[in-house]
């Protein structure tokens, strides 16, 4: 059999022509199969990193860490304050264990464990025994009795109080260099490192500004100036047992400063014999002070507690009365009773006196 050359030729090249285009055509699909191999490993494991649980650590944690709980701090924040204490491993594991559960937490100080699961630094959070350093001073207490609640909750000693410097403390000017009374009441984060003269003067920036919006000037149309507003209000605060007395106790002082009469507040010889007692008796009279105010007419030297803003607005704000005298006559219920004339005054002792017969107090 004899073939044609050219037709060899040109069925051999037509030959290697489709061996190239079908190895071409093979390296294409490969490359296209690696392609679509290739994403859709990436896809998914992108997809499972979507899905992977974010880094946490395990049981209850070891050590302790203090953080604060700032006002206003969103969970994701609260998380990241966490993590930065080592609290935590990461702030998505704590944002996902803690959902809605954080609503209701307040401000202030936690002591946690380092190194905790996000489930645990949850139940922690919301455990009130791991908040410390809150401390509530109800209004008209003494300063000494304000040291005391302020050592029980930092176990700073009371003498380390005892001896800090009016002047370091920031006192407005009208305080005259005076703690008592610039003390104001209310509920206290304490940090837990802070000294006894910071925590002071913690309380003394919360007075003025619980006062900056109070008019002082006013106490000059009933012969107050701002030391004296305080001091008036501090005998208020000691006498209210309910939010409406105040301003009613306030005119009986006023109406007894106006006609020169001994002002005769049982608080104020109490506070110069440091006792607490509602049972106060002629004996008690008896002390050389210039805070007995049964012996010396008009103010005490100062403030004989530390009042809040109601009292202090009270001062300058009496209410419309004739009253002399008032006899808190039954204390269980605080309940006050107001006199113009001293044969009503008796009348009310009497009932004071029963109900002091009714519920024996112990001798102080």
């Amino acid at each position: 059999m004899v073939v044609d050359p050219d037709l060899w030729e040109e069925g051999g090249s037509s030959r290697n022509g489709r061996r190239k285009r079908g190895g071409a055509a093979v390296i294409v699909s490969l490359l296209f199969l690696l392609a679509v191999i290739g994403g859709g490993c990436y896809f998914g494991y992108a997809k499972l990193q979507g899905h992977m649980p974010p880094p946490d650590y395990s049981g209850q944690g070891t050590g302790t860490v203090t953080v604060e709980v700032v006002k206003g701090d969103s969970t994701a924040h609260v998380g990241r304050t966490l993590q930065k204490a080592g609290a935590v491993k990461s702030v998505e594991a704590f944002t996902n264990a803690a959902g809605v559960k954080l609503q209701t937490l307040q401000p202030g100080f936690y002591r946690v464990r380092k190194g905790m699961s996000a489930e645990s630094a949850v139940a922690a959070l919301l455990d009130p025994a791991s908040r410390i350093g809150v401390v509530n001073v109800p209004e008209g207490r003494w300063a000494s009795e304000v040291y005391a609640l302020l050592s029980e909750a930092t176990e700073i000693p009371v003498k380390e109080f005892e001896k800090v410097d009016p002047a370091s403390l920031g006192l407005p000017e009208s305080a005259k260099g005076k703690v008592e009374g610039y003390l104001y009441p209310g509920r206290y984060d304490l940090p837990p490192d802070a000294t006894a003269s910071q925590l002071l003067a913690m309380m003394v920036g919360r007075f003025k500004q619980e006062t900056q919006k109070v008019d002082f000037s006013r106490g000059q149309a009933l012969g107050l100036d701002p030391a004296e507003v305080v001091t008036v209000a501090s005998l208020i605060e000691a006498e209210a047992g309910r939010p409406e007395d105040r301003a009613m106790i306030s005119r009986v002082l006023h109406n007894r400063l106006k006609i020169g009469m001994p002002l005769q507040f049982d608080p104020a010889l109490l506070y110069a014999w440091q006792k607490r007692t509602i049972d106060v008796r002629e004996r008690h009279q008896d002390i050389d002070s210039p805070y007995n105010l049964y012996r010396h007419k008009g103010l005490p030297p100062g403030p004989i507690s530390n009042p809040g803003v109601a009292a202090i607005e009270a001062a300058m704000s009496p209410a419309d009365g004739k009253w002399l005298y008032f006899v808190t006559t039954n204390p269980t219920e605080r309940r006050t009773e107001y006199a113009t004339s001293y044969g009503e005054f008796l009348k009310l002792k009497a009932k004071f006196d029963q109900w002091l017969r009714d519920n024996p107090q112990p001798q102080n």
